[in-house]
């Protein structure tokens, strides 16, 4: 790894992620590991899910 590299990757490692930004890393996450395994899983199911979740846990509230 180049020192440009090794910077920008520390530097990336650093920077502050709004909600929104986290959630779509999250989803990212969710359908690249379900994808690989089921070719089948598209991103509005993860999408689709998601939402789900994300009203159940408001519900809990």
């Amino acid at each position: 790894m180049t020192d440009a590299l090794k910077r920008l990757i520390d530097t990336a490692r650093l920077a502050p992620m709004s909600p929104e930004d986290r959630e779509a890393q999250r989803r990212s996450f969710a359908y690249g590991n379900t994808h690989f395994e089921n070719p089948a899983i598209t991103r509005e199911m993860i999408d689709r899910e998601a939402e789900k979740l994300k009203a159940a846990a408001s519900d809990e509230r």
